[in-house]
């Protein structure tokens, strides 16, 4: 029926109106918050392109544990910054290394909160890429990441993470055939009850600037363009998720969330596992950046792209965002 007797308008007319009839809804309990637990550290350090976000001891970890519990967020994502890095990522593998004790002493005193850990070796190399290096065939002096040899570090990483009380492991290195290899594993050690939550559509993006610095992991040579996708790639996306979904992976993930909206819906509507989106460190920093600068409303903004992401298809948002966002939703 046309105007005057379709009048949208009138479902707008109030705030508890709009609420009311408000198709997608944000809570606390959507968000995932990502800690950044070092081994060096003896007090938190604030991350310098990140403000209000800090790399922290094994300790505050407990304690961000605990405030994300009081403000109803359900779980939490830790990487790990090692005393020592190596060409092979050894660290990664450490029963003793900063998300191992992290994750139990959080499980010990908050085990009700939900503890991924992010299986990947780039915060534990000295070269800063996601996986173990070889010689390029026929290019004397140039290296490149070896997928096959890299998977078996991924594998015992997953474990010792899956040993130390981790609810999910979540690989983010975008090897191929890593989710097959950390499911056996896994399995063959009695912890086939450990979901995998899959990085599976993480694209070569600028967005995570701000990151490199927070987890300490910048390649020191080349990028990561050969092993995460290319930003033009929306059907490759599928092939992708598609591949984890047949190497037993329980959720997927896409990464970046707010460039790729797109993607996430094409995933959303191909797949029925549970589905998350990294809203990741660059656009963070850009909200912030901008709000600092008086051209936003930070509230607003961040509100409004969160909600964007779960309407997009999301069921969880893995963001910076989460504390704030989730004391403005509870106030």
């Amino acid at each position: 029926m046309a105007f005057p007797t379709h009048r949208p308008r009138r479902l707008r007319k109030t705030a508890a109106l709009r609420s009311f009839v408000r198709e997608t809804h944000v809570a606390p309990s959507d968000f995932v918050y990502p800690i950044f637990v070092s081994e060096t550290l003896t007090a938190r350090r604030p991350i310098g392109t990140m403000p209000g976000v800090f790399q922290i001891t094994v300790d505050e970890a407990v304690a961000e544990a605990k405030e994300l519990r009081s403000l109803g967020i359900g779980a939490m994502i830790l990487f790990g910054l090692p005393k020592t890095k190596d060409a092979q990522g050894s660290g990664a593998c450490d029963p003793n290394g900063p998300v191992a004790r992290a994750v139990s002493a959080i499980k010990d005193a908050v085990p009700e909160i939900v503890l991924i850990t992010d299986v990947c070796v780039d915060e534990y190399t000295d070269h800063g890429h996601c996986g173990i290096l070889r010689p390029v065939r026929g290019r004397p002096g140039e290296l490149e990441v070896d997928n096959d040899a890299t998977l078996e570090v991924l594998a015992r990483s997953a474990l010792v993470h899956a040993k130390a009380g981790a609810d999910v492991v979540a690989p983010s290195d975008m090897m191929d055939g890593r989710v097959g290899a950390i499911r056996a594993i896994l399995d063959g050690e009695g912890f086939e009850d450990i979901p995998i939550l899959s990085y599976a559509v993480k694209y070569a993006s600028a967005f995570y600037g701000p990151f490199r610095e927070a987890a300490d992991c910048a390649p020191k040579f080349g990028d990561r363009a050969g092993y995460q996708m290319d930003p033009g790639n929306a059907r490759e996306a599928m092939r992708e998720a598609q591949l984890d979904v047949d190497e037993g992976a329980d959720m997927l993930m896409v990464k970046p969330a707010l460039p790729y909206l797109d993607v996430v819906r094409r995933v959303r509507d191909a797949f029925d596992l549970p589905l998350g989106a990294y809203n990741v460190s660059g656009e963070y920093s850009m909200i912030k950046a901008a709000a600092a600068a008086g051209m936003i409303d930070e509230k607003r903004a961040v509100l409004e792209l969160l909600t964007s992401i779960r309407r997009a298809g999301a069921d969880f948002i893995l963001t910076y965002h989460a504390k704030d966002a989730a004391k403005w939703l509870n106030g």
